[in-house]
């Protein structure tokens, strides 16, 4: 059988149009302000729901430059947040280290590592193929996890030690830390890197892989190294979903399987989806709704998974550009009226 090789791009948004970016870049800015004032006036609960949220944003800004910008549609993209997970717990509970610092580093290694082989293998193929690879390594690992008890815990997980940040350690319990230094340190690093991804898509680089989700053919007729630039655009991916794995790890205190699972990477599509994937702030704001929205229905009822796959089909189906696409068409339509 034929390898299905380069060809033209996937069923992907289309790409916004400038003014887009730059609403998309005020609107990453307005949610990390929101983001900082909110310890002065929320529950503290509600602040333990955000630091997950900042690493699941870390991973979808990462997972849109696959998906949004090249065209790309991974199914097994939470094989990097388990990446990341694991390296925080064989770091902190294997080998003593508790720098945040050095976990980070060490967790962007193993996921650069491993990002360099697997995106060699799935990037010469696009759409359903593209797909089922990504989904097949995902799985893969998953087994890794399960069947390797001696070294991964297996069902059991592992454990994942409280960090040091800076070198300091934090006081009191485990939710002092988590809504209090953590929660800042979550948040700096997701601004971070949220300006770097901005710096990313807005640089020729960025441009050559709308080139190649738009037309990958006309792209490679103009001298775009398509192959490369979707290796690159896997790998930067694989990066950001390791750093966003080991600030859940650190969150949840345990490393398992369960954040690998084929189920994990279907909740980065709906997210991305949810919070619209053509858009630069559509993935942050797509995980914020996501927990927010995970968190009421399924204070409410068990059939969560139900009303969350409703509003997936509604959105889908009359909203295609998600959250994003809504507030634009608002903010079109208010700016005609005045």
């Amino acid at each position: 059988m034929s390898a299905p090789h380069i060809v033209e791009s996937a069923a992907v948004p289309a790409a916004a149009p400038p003014a887009t970016w730059n609403s998309g870049l005020w609107a990453f800015l307005v949610i990390l302000v929101a983001m900082a004032g909110l310890p002065f006036f929320a529950s503290t609960y509600t602040l333990t729901l955000m630091v997950p949220f900042f690493g699941l944003a870390i991973a979808l800004l990462g997972f849109n430059l696959l998906f949004g910008y090249t065209g790309l549609l991974s199914f097994g993209h939470a094989m990097f947040l388990g990446i990341g997970a694991y390296t925080a717990a064989v770091m902190t509970s294997k080998l003593g280290i508790l720098s945040f610092e050095l976990i980070l580093l060490a967790s962007i290694a193993a996921a650069t590592i491993v990002a360099i082989p697997v995106g060699f293998l799935c990037v010469r193929y696009t759409r359903i193929f593209f797909g089922m690879l990504t989904l097949a390594f995902g799985m893969l690992f998953h087994s890794i996890l399960y069947k390797f008890y001696g070294l991964t815990g297996g069902d059991q997980g592992m454990r994942v030690l409280r960090p040091l940040l800076f070198g300091m350690e934090g006081e009191g319990g485990k939710t002092a830390f988590l809504t209090g230094p953590f929660y800042y340190y979550a948040l700096g690093l997701l601004a971070v890197l949220g300006l770097v991804m901005w710096r990313i898509v807005q640089s020729p680089f960025g441009l050559h892989l709308q080139a190649i989700r738009e037309n990958a053919q006309k792209a490679s007729y103009l001298g775009v190294r398509v192959t490369r630039m979707r290796l690159a655009a896997f790998v930067i991916s694989g990066i950001y979903g390791g750093i966003g794995g080991a600030i859940l790890a650190i969150t949840v205190g345990l490393a398992d399987p369960e954040i690998v699972y084929w189920t994990q990477s279907g909740n980065l599509v709906f997210m991305a989806v949810l919070g619209g994937s053509g858009a630069f702030a559509g993935p942050v704001v797509g995980s914020l709704a996501f927990v927010m929205l995970q968190d009421a229905v399924m204070s409410q009822t068990q059939y969560w998974r139900f009303v969350m796959g409703s509003v997936l089909i509604i959105l889908v189906i009359f909203f295609p550009g998600g959250l994003s696409g809504i507030a634009s068409t608002v903010l079109s339509r208010f700016k005609r009226g005045s």
